[in-house]
């Protein structure tokens, strides 16, 4: 008998590709497009960064998958610093970037737990969490989320929760910049045996703390305030540090599980550069240019909020993270987006990239330089808004 093979997996387009059209349009003004699409940092980062990038002396050898002493100990200084989390460096453990982990995340757990086939994660959120389940072959559930773009826990099933490998959350949220409590999330994923992993990129620009008392010197709340059972935070320097092109970033909390993906990746090659991570230790160690950077980020939110309220949207700043989230005038997200983009120059992204629910709305990564939103500005003053 001829086995019956499974049905091949259909790659969907990589969701930004579909703004091309709106991108021509775009670039046809005068000035061209001021492309607000993709959260991707355009400020520099510090000189002493750059700087450790080129002279750490470690281009030759194989850096420990696990990550260099310097580079664990500089995210557990961080962590203490920043948030008053206490994280042994040898749970802490590096990756290239976050992005390659969050998507590679599900295969892993699978091996570690075949019972389970099942990834949840918010019903507005990175592409990269559902993704993730589909490339492994797992099931990816969304979990709704409330008027304030925040996990409704109770939503889940009993037996999506019994299936799930892991649970991911994002405070702040991208893409519309919500704050969960995650004290509760991390006692539902305890109560529950769900592994929570936490992204916390965007901790370092979290605006509002509107649930319990803090700690460090941070706004920002990370999920191992709960301590490290049954919880792994995933941290990035990417937008932390302007530094999105190194790729570098660390998951921390629990011990077992932290060592146990450490040790399959290893046995994968994912190795973080040694350059690379000594850059990202020195910027670790800073906190000067993220101050600087959350005015930076602040004021262009309140300039853009601003400017699209001239134009008739009603835009509400976000607890966190640096984007605005708008909702569509009759829903239509594609048609905003066009409007936008011929209007004004303006690319932005639809909020269906980020999720069925989020179809309503569009998504404006406020990342580009001063200039670049004084050109919106004078493009909407001359079109006499």
């Amino acid at each position: 008998m001829v086995p019956v093979s499974a049905p091949v997996f259909e790659l969907p387009p990589y969701p930004y590709d579909r703004l091309s059209p709106a991108l021509e349009a775009a670039a046809a003004l005068d000035g061209g497009a001021v492309d607000l699409s993709v959260g991707t940092p355009c400020d520099p980062p510090p000189a002493a960064v750059v700087k450790a990038l080129g002279n750490s002396g470690l281009e030759r050898g194989y850096p420990p998958s696990v990550g260099l002493p310097r580079f664990r100990e500089a995210a557990a200084g961080w962590l203490r610093r920043r948030f008053a989390v206490t994280a042994d460096p040898a749970a802490i453990a590096a990756c290239i970037g976050t992005k390659e982990f969050v998507a590679g995340l599900p295969q892993l757990l699978h091996l570690r737990d075949p019972a389970r086939d099942t990834v949840l994660y918010p019903a507005v959120s990175y592409p990269s969490y559902a993704m993730g389940a589909s490339l492994a072959g797992l099931r990816a559930v969304p979990v709704p989320v409330d008027e304030q773009w925040r996990l409704r826990l109770a939503d889940v099933t009993d037996s999506d929760a019994d299936r799930a490998l892991c649970l991911w959350v994002n405070t702040p949220g991208n893409p519309a910049g919500g704050l969960d409590d995650l004290g509760e999330v991390a006692a539902w994923g305890r109560a529950r045996g769900v592994t929570v992993f936490s992204d916390e990129c965007y901790i370092e620009f979290t605006w509002q703390t509107p649930y319990g008392p803090g700690g460090g010197t941070s706004p920002g709340r990370s999920i191992l305030e709960t301590g490290p059972d049954g919880v792994v935070a995933v941290h990035s320097v990417s937008k932390r540090s302007n530094m999105a092109g190194v790729r570098s970033g660390f998951y921390a909390g629990d011990p077992a599980i932290v060592h146990w993906l450490s040790e399959v990746r290893k046995h994968a090659g994912a190795m973080t550069p040694g350059p690379v991570q000594i850059a990202a230790a020195v910027a670790l160690d800073d906190d000067d240019h993220v101050e600087a950077q959350r005015v930076r980020y602040l004021g262009r939110l309140e300039r853009m909020a601003a400017l699209l309220g001239r134009i008739g949207l009603d835009v509400a700043m976000p607890g966190g993270a640096f984007y605005l989230w708008v909702a569509a005038p009759g829903g239509d997200a594609w048609g905003l987006t066009e409007r936008l983009a011929g209007d004004l120059g303006m690319i932005v992204a639809p909020g269906e990239f980020y999720g069925d629910a989020g179809a309503g709305h569009v998504r404006v990564a406020v990342v580009q330089p001063d200039d670049r939103i004084a050109l919106l500005e004078r493009r909407v003053e001359e079109s006499g808004r």
